[in-house]
Formats: structure tokens, sequence, C-alpha cells
């Protein structure tokens, strides 16, 4: 190798010692013959994580949507970065499925066997006969134990054990430093999407962190690093936000580690706002958004703008707003009244314009006023309107309301 080689080698280990986001995108070109596409939010997690791997950051909740490069970056590329740290290092690797957490773990160590990581850190090395999947080992004592959310982990904590001496070779012993980074605990989608809206399946795995997976840890100065996308407001990461204390704020966060720094990433940003934009268009575009936020707007609030909401009470989807109504050969004028019950109950009467694609409401009245007020007055509404089609709610007094308002449109227009 020449001695322009070698010092390009130099300095490429010195840019991916000092950065995460240069470490992922110098192993993926080399792992997939092709870039790493970076976008801003790339650089926000990286930014976190490297704090992590500093020792500055303690617990870490990463919240954004599928396919947004946070497996690539904060498990492969994390994991293998922190072996470049210290071989040592000791990580537990958690998803919902076990399929996937053996995939990731996989993808660490082929990053850690290529020649590419073996040129930059010759003296991390997969021990011989450590070929599984699950649980594979360094010649330094560290290595990686991936298995389901759900699945058993055994023989096996995160981090460096406290004031115990390290299963690491002597020659790595004489150099090594007791604040140097040891490994971390890393989740990657605790619980599947699906599986969240059963109150026993996300019960169990909020259970599971409390019994089990919080004690996998060998120091409480290990990090814990979880991500995905949110799935309900009880999910895991709501748990952990609601029962350990939470903070969007990372200088709070550096100042307290025994609470959350959530980083949460949504596609649209500034939903709804003049300054709207896309997260990352290379992904997803503006337009792309909004048409799967049509398509079901609960899952992708939750999934995507990590903004989960209950569907109990869900009765009506987000109002979109309009500003000219349109031509519509098949246009119709309806109301819809829902008549004041007995009580401190209120009348809500609707007019809209109903077309073959949209329904736009054109006038509302709401108000707790007695019959003798609002018949009147919600015949004068059908009449302005030129209303075609009215619907009034058959509950007590709805009939009568109806004679009633009918009577007093007919001598509006007699």
């Amino acid at each position: 190798m020449t001695t322009e080689e070698l010092q390009e080698l130099a300095v490429a280990k010195v840019k991916c010692n000092k950065s995460l986001l240069f470490h992922t995108r110098y192993f993926f070109v080399h792992q997939y013959n092709r870039k790493f596409v970076v976008n801003s939010h790339h650089e926000r997690i990286c930014e976190a994580l490297d704090l992590v791997l500093k020792g500055k950051l303690v617990k870490v909740i990463i919240n954004i949507g599928p396919r947004y490069g946070k497996t690539e970056i904060a498990v492969k590329n994390f994991i293998s970065s922190g072996l470049a740290i210290n071989p040592a290092s000791k990580f537990i690797h958690l998803s919902y499925s076990d399929d996937l957490a053996l995939d990731n773990s996989e993808g660490v160590k082929d990053i850690v066997n290529s020649e590419a990581y073996k040129q930059l850190y010759p003296e991390v090395k997969v021990k011989q006969g450590s070929d599984s999947k699950k649980k594979w080992y360094t010649t330094a004592g560290g290595g990686v134990y991936a298995t389901s959310t759900a699945g058993q982990v055994t023989g096996f904590g995160a981090g460096r054990v406290e004031d115990d001496e390290m299963d690491i070779d002597d020659e790595f012993l004489a150099e090594y430093d007791e604040n140097i980074f040891a490994g971390a605990l890393v989740g990657d989608d605790l619980i599947k999407p699906e599986d969240a809206n059963s109150d026993v399946k996300r019960t169990r795995i909020n259970q599971r962190w409390e019994s089990t997976l919080k004690n996998r840890v060998n120091s409480r100065r290990t990090p814990i690093v979880f991500m995905g996308q949110r799935t309900h407001p009880e999910d895991i990461c709501g748990y952990l936000m609601q029962t350990d204390g939470f903070t969007y704020n990372l200088d709070e966060a550096l100042n307290d580690p025994t609470i959350w720094y959530v980083l949460a990433l949504p596609a649209l940003i500034d939903m709804g706002l003049p300054t709207e934009r896309a997260l990352w268009p290379f992904k997803h575009t503006l337009t792309e958004l909004h048409k799967m936020r049509e398509a079901d707007s609960q899952v992708f609030d939750t999934q995507y703008q990590q903004d989960p909401q209950p569907k109990e009470g869900l009765m009506y989807s987000p109002f979109r707003t309009y500003t000219t109504l349109p031509h519509d050969e098949f246009m119709l004028i309806k109301a819809y009244i829902d008549t004041a019950d007995k009580g401190k109950d209120f009348l809500m009467q609707w007019v809209y314009l109903e077309t073959s694609t949209a329904m736009y409401v054109i006038d509302v009245i709401y108000t707790p006023l007695p019959m003798s007020d609002t018949e009147p007055m919600s015949a004068e509404q059908l009449a302005k309107h030129k209303v075609q089609v009215a619907r009034i709610e058959s509950n007590n007094g709805g009939e009568g309301f109806a004679r009633v308002v009918e009577r007093s449109e007919e001598r509006r227009v007699g």
C-alpha cells in the first residue's frame, strides 16, 4: 500500500472516529457501492448518537417514520462504530421480530468483517467459531446479542460491568480507559404496529421492560437507545416517557441523565402552516405525504408524524378548508340538524354543499337556546341557502321540531 493510500486511510479513520455520519457514509459506499443520501434528519440523529458514543447522553428515544434510514445509522453503524472505539463493547439489540433483530446483527458483523473496516480497525476481530447471528463475540470480549423484544436475554449484559475485571486480552487492557464507551442496549421498532392497538400485547411489552429488559444493562451509565415509529399513545416509548420523564431539549437531557432525550422527527414539518414542508423529499414529497394522510390520517399522524392519538372518540377526521366553492353538475345543498334534547343540550345545524367528490360546509348553527328561538333560526338558515334536502335527527322533540320548521319555511315562501 502506497504512502498516499496509508495517509488517506489515516484521515478516513480520524473522520470516522469523530463523526457517526461520516462512518455511515464511508462504510455504506463500501458495502453497497452507492452513496448514502444524507438529509438533515440523519444529521440530527447522528448528533445525538455521537453524544452517546462520547458518554454524554445515556437515554435516547428517536421517533421517525419507517424507511427513513434509522436502522442503517442507529443500529448497524452505531454498533460497528462503538466496537471501533472499544472492541470490548457489549451490545444487546432488540426488535419486535426475531428475524429483524438477527438480520441487523448480521448487518453489523458484515461491516466489521469487511475489508474496508479491517483496514481502519484491524484490532476489531470477530472471535473464531462465533458465527451465530443471535450472539457473537470479538476477541477482546465484546460482542452483540440480538433477539426479539419478547425473546430470552440470558447470560449477556450490555455495557461494562462496574468494578469487575473485563474479559479482554492483555494487549488491549494495557491501553484501556475506564471512561471509554463500552456498549449499549439498542432497540429498533420494539412493538409491531399491528400489535400496538392490543392492550394485552402492548402491556406485555411494557411489563417486559420493567421485569427483564432494563436489568440487562451492566451499569447505570450504560446507554439505552430506542428508535422507531410511534404506534400508540401508550406504546413502549410513551410508557417510558411517562414513567421516567423526558425532554425534547438536548441541553436539558445532557444535564439530567435520568430522563429520556426524545428526538421526534415528523415526516411533515410545520403541518398545516405556510412553512409546511417534507422532512425528506428524496423519500416522500409533500404531495405524496398528503396522499398518505388522506388515505388514513390516524395511522399517518401516529407512524409518520410521531403524534399518536387514541382511536376512541375520533368521530371525525381533521377537516380541510377551502377558499372557493366548486362548480359541479351533481351539486346538492343539504342540511343536517341535531335538535337539542332537554337540559343543557345544544342544537347543531350544518348546511353543506354535496358534490361528487366532497362535502363543503357553508353554514353552521350551534346554540343552547330553547326551541322557541332555534325553530325560526333554523328555518331562516334553510331558506337563506335554498336547502334542497334537510335531515333532522329523530330524537326527543325532533319530529315536532321538523314540523314547526317546515311550516315556518312555508310561511316564508308563501
